[in-house]
């Protein structure tokens, strides 16, 4: 992106002089991770709760996100967060927002590649369709079909191809998307138990775990950069509950800190710059179901 300083003006009735051009820099950003080792029993219960509470809330309005489609408008948005601000906090609440407007943009523009997809598979369908038995192709078009039989069944795949396409245009026109909280690989991996050599309490676990929802944007500004999830220089980790679970809190202002630290030993002297600072610092906490919690 681009852009030019703009002197004041040259004197009464002067024209504005304008700077030379300047490059503005890109956003820039990193990410690390640690693990958050020697966690006892009530750190896991508390961050488990607070992952299902959440989770449950992202869950609820992604569906309220969905629902509303391509009506979507600031007042919608700023009625959501405050339904959802009563229920765990307002920065909660713009994390909650944000992870779900997050995932629609990302559906469609999923929906956006696959009809691309499918507009691509139906084109070279009716080429290869429209040509003679054993045309060859060159290095640009594919050739004809080499038997009857073969253009026959491709011709049936165009049929199914063209419902799939028409299908996907409807949805893209009203606005509609599928998505799944966890992950439909992970979803369908649930009628595959077998062939992913797990067990149903196995998939459970890996579900549950999926579909949890700790994680927090930063603010510049604030203490270390994070009201919500507040790592210190020190290691120490303490999360702002959700209003339901102040109760479980272990320190002022309805905080809960973790017995475990993290280092960040990759990049940490860029993490270091940044809390000492108090510029904003993204934080997600996620639950390794082969191993402990990551951070």
């Amino acid at each position: 992106m681009f852009g030019s300083g703009v002197s004041g003006l040259g004197g009464a009735g002067g024209l504005r002089k304008v700077g030379a051009s300047f490059v503005v820099p890109g956003p820039s950003g990193v990410a690390v991770r640690d693990r958050l080792r020697g966690l006892t029993a009530q750190d896991e219960r508390v961050l488990r709760l607070v992952g299902d509470h959440l989770g449950s809330l992202a869950s609820g309005d992604l569906k309220l996100r969905c629902a509303v489609g391509l009506e979507h408008d600031n007042e919608s948005w700023a009625s959501r967060k405050r339904e959802l601000s009563g229920l765990s906090s307002s920065r909660w609440a713009g994390s909650l927002t944000k992870a779900t407007h997050d995932l629609w943009a990302l559906a469609r523009r999923g929906q956006a590649a696959h009809i691309r997809q499918l507009e691509a598979g139906v084109g070279t369908i009716r080429h290869r369709l429209s040509l003679p038995l054993g045309e060859r192709g060159s290095k640009r078009a594919a050739g004809g079909y080499r038997s009857r039989r073969e253009w026959h069944a491709k011709t049936r795949r165009l049929y199914v191809l063209e419902d799939r396409l028409e299908r996907a245009r409807a949805d893209w026109a009203a606005g509609r998307v599928r998505v799944v909280r966890g992950g439909k690989r992970l979803l369908n991996t649930r009628h595959h138990l077998e062939q992913a050599r797990l067990t149903e309490e196995q998939w459970r676990v890996r579900w549950q775990a999926s579909r949890r929802f700790v994680q927090a944007d930063g603010e510049s500004g604030k203490r270390y950069g994070n009201e919500t999830i507040r790592v210190g220089p020190d290691g120490q980790v303490s999360i702002k509950l959700p209003a339901p679970l102040a109760h479980l809190s272990n320190a002022p202002h309805g905080r809960y800190v973790l017995t475990a630290r993290v280092s960040f030993a990759h990049r940490g002297e860029t993490w270091r710059d940044r809390v000492g600072a108090n510029r904003a610092v993204a934080y997600r906490i996620h639950e390794d179901t082969s191993a402990t919690a990551g951070i």
